[in-house]
This record gives structure tokens, C-alpha cells and sequence, in this order.
């Protein structure tokens, strides 16, 4: 879809990010289910790696698998943007664009946070073989590559709907000019109401229409 082009605009201004940003999500749940649990020699159970702290690990899954349907989602609704005609809604689901990517981006900014806290507060004795360590430093990692990715699409986003709004695509509904009722109209005619309108008109009395009239009278010699 072309930037420049005000009528074919898009809800995310690359594929490629939207990609991108799926990688990441896969990363961040997928690292934390496969090698996210580990457990003592003495123990059977298996404990969250952050700082056994399930809450911590399930907080990153369910982040990381809901931001990647929401990426599946704006894909389908990216190819299905173009055949949308209505202005008002595209200009609802560029601005669900924006909405969404920023409340993402606080979600990883919050998952950051917690992870990073998390690991750093994990001790050496719960996982004596640092088992999984890998696999958390990578959650960790993406997780704070997801902040700005879904920050960047917002930014990119809000660019599409001022390109929108200069445009007048999003700031009032189009109309065509040939039904714009503020227009002025020829006043419209057909053929039987202008014969009507000749047949009715008042011609002028023909000269000898007087003659006629002026027969009888004679005129008088002084």
C-alpha cells in the first residue's frame, strides 16, 4: 500500500513488522514454556526460573501468545483494509491500530520490568545446574526488543491517520459532488412543460384583430 496515497491506506505501514513482531512474541512464550520450569535435585515439582515465581512465567506466556494472535488479527484486517469503503471505518480501525499497539507496548514495558526484576532477585540454590538460564535471558531480551516494535507501530500508525486526516478522508464523510445538495441546480424542464408553458404564454393580438373591431365605425368629414 502506498504511503502517498491517501485512499489505499493501511492499518500498519510494513508487513515486515508485523512479522517481526510475531517472531518476538514466539520467542518470549516459547523460551519461557520450553526452559522456563526447573526443579532442585531434591525436589519433583517444577517451579517457574523466575525466582520461582509462577506468577512471573505466566504473565510472560500470556503476553507473548495473545500479542501474537493480535499480530494474526491486524494481518488479516491489513489485506481486508483496502476493500473497506466506509471512511469512518477506516478511521476506526486505523485508530484501533494505535490504540492497540500502545497498550502492547506498556504490556512488554510491564513484562520487562518484571522478568528482569524477577531474575535478578532468583537464587543461585534453586537452580543449582542454571539450568534454562538461555532460555530466560532471551525472554528478558525480547521482551524489551517487543517495547519498540509496538511503540514504532503506534508512532506509525498515528502518522497514517494525520496522512488520513490532511486528507480529508478522515476528518468528514465523502460525498460525491453530484449529490452535494448545497449545489446549485439548473431548474429542470421536459419538453411537455414547455410546450405547456407556449401554449399558455399570451401572444400579442395580430394588427387586423382591430380592423375587425373597427369595421362598423365610420368616420365623420368636418
Amino acid at each position: 500500500m502506498a504511503l502517498g496515497d491517501p485512499t489505499e491506506l493501511g492499518l500498519h505501514s510494513c508487513r515486515i513488522v508485523l512479522e517481526i513482531k510475531q517472531v518476538f512474541s514466539i520467542v518470549v512464550f516459547g523460551s519461557i514454556v520450553n526452559e522456563g520450569y526447573v526443579n532442585r535435585v531434591d525436589e519433583v515439582e517444577e517451579h517457574c526460573i523466575f525466582n520461582r515465581n509462577h506468577n512471573a512465567c505466566n504473565y510472560g506466556i500470556t503476553v507473548g501468545v495473545l500479542a501474537f494472535l493480535s499480530c494474526l488479527l491486524y494481518l488479516a484486517l491489513d489485506a481486508y483494509f483496502p476493500q473497506i469503503s466506509s471512511v469512518k471505518d477506516r478511521k476506526k480501525a486505523v485508530l484501533s491500530d494505535i490504540g492497540v499497539s500502545a497498550f502492547w507496548a506498556f504490556l512488554w514495558f510491564v513484562g520487562f520490568c518484571f522478568l528482569t526484576n524477577q531474575w535478578q532477585a532468583s537464587k543461585p540454590e534453586d537452580n543449582p545446574l542454571n539450568e534454562g538460564g538461555d532460555a530466560a535471558r532471551a525472554a528478558i531480551t525480547f521482551s524489551f526488543f517487543s517495547i519498540f516494535t509496538w511503540a514504532g507501530q503506534a508512532f506509525l500508525a498515528y502518522q497514517r491517520f494525520q496522512l488520513g486526516a490532511d486528507s480529508a478522508l478522515f476528518s468528514q464523510d465523502y460525498m460525491d459532488p453530484s449529490q452535494d445538495s448545497g449545489m446549485p441546480y439548473a431548474p429542470y424542464t421536459n419538453e411537455e412543460d414547455a410546450a405547456d408553458a407556449v401554449g399558455t404564454y399570451q401572444q400579442p393580438p395580430p394588427a387586423d384583430a382591430f380592423d375587425t373591431e373597427t369595421q362598423g365605425y365610420q368616420t365623420q368629414n368636418y
